[in-house]
This record gives structure tokens, C-alpha cells and sequence, in this order.
């Protein structure tokens, strides 16, 4: 990688690696509020050529490099109106889109129904690569509550409210 300013390095989309992302609801219990939070947790599997590091590092250089923090910071993506996350959420799929980086996935009834709820989305971009988590298969509960709820997961983690946009017609 080659430095472009003193703030942002150049990436390439196959430093990435294979890029997925998995959805899921549950309770989000804060002091005035009590309701099902609809998730969705974005990571890599580790595999770009660089390998597990060096996927770990482009992932934290594509946040960075679109000012996300990393860490316990959670960005409100309602509060900036250039915000360089965004979340579609259109005929049972969820769409999350940022510079370099599109991810579609099939979102569960009850995500919908909390999503449609709240008007928002939690959405986790962790650098920790998960390889154990192929897109396409079944990860089961105790695999996504490991992984998902895991301090490594989360310290490592962008973390963003994201409103949810429709498709007008």
C-alpha cells in the first residue's frame, strides 16, 4: 500500500478478502428502551493474498479511511447526511454500502419487523476475520453469539446506527 495523504492509504478490494455479512435481532435493553435491535455484522474470512493479517489491516484501513472509528465510538449515520455507510433494505434483503465495498444479504421476518420497528439498523464492520463463517451457509446461534458477542470481535469493530432507506417509488 502506497500512502496518499498523511491520513489515507491506498486500498485495492482484494485486500478485502471474501466479504460477508449476517444479520440477526434480539433485545436491546437501554434505560428508555426495550425492544428488538435488527443487527447486521460485516467481516471478512481472512483470505485476501496478504492472508488473516493482512486482511485484518486493509479492513481497518477501509474504515479508517472513511472516518470510522474503531473501538466503542458508536456512529449515528441519521446525525451526518454524508455519512459513508448506508443501508437499503428492499424485498427481504439488506443492502450495506460504502466506498469499495457493496454487501447484500437475505434478512430473517423478524429482523424486518424490528427494522421496520426502529427505522434503524446496529451494523458492526469488525476487522477480526472470521473464516469459520462461509457466506452462503448456516452459522448457528451459539457460532454468531461466540463470534458476534466475542470482546475481540467488538473492540475491533466500526459501530454504527444506520437509518434504513427504501427504495421510492
Amino acid at each position: 500500500m502506497t500512502s496518499t495523504s498523511s491520513t489515507e492509504t491506498t486500498l485495492h478490494p482484494a485486500d478485502l478478502g471474501t466479504m460477508a455479512v449476517i444479520p440477526w435481532s434480539g433485545q436491546h435493553v437501554t434505560e428508555d428502551d426495550e425492544g428488538d435491535m435488527p443487527y447486521l455484522l460485516a467481516y471478512s474470512m481472512g483470505d485476501s493474498p496478504a492472508g488473516p493479517e493482512g486482511t485484518e489491516k486493509a479492513v481497518r484501513t477501509l474504515l479508517v479511511n472513511n472516518g470510522l472509528t474503531v473501538g466503542e465510538t458508536v456512529h449515528n449515520g441519521a446525525e451526518h447526511p454524508s455519512f459513508p455507510v448506508s443501508l437499503l433494505v428492499e424485498a427481504g434483503q439488506a443492502v450495506v454500502s460504502m466506498p469499495l465495498l457493496n454487501a447484500q444479504c437475505p434478512v430473517p421476518p423478524e429482523w424486518l419487523a424490528a427494522a421496520e420497528e426502529r427505522g434503524t439498523a446496529y451494523f458492526m464492520f469488525t476487522t477480526r476475520p472470521w473464516p469459520e463463517a462461509t457466506p452462503g451457509q448456516p452459522v448457528s446461534d451459539e457460532q454468531l453469539r461466540a463470534f458476534a458477542g466475542d470482546e475481540a470481535t467488538l473492540t475491533n469493530a466500526a459501530h454504527c446506527l444506520l437509518p434504513i432507506r427504501r427504495i421510492r417509488a
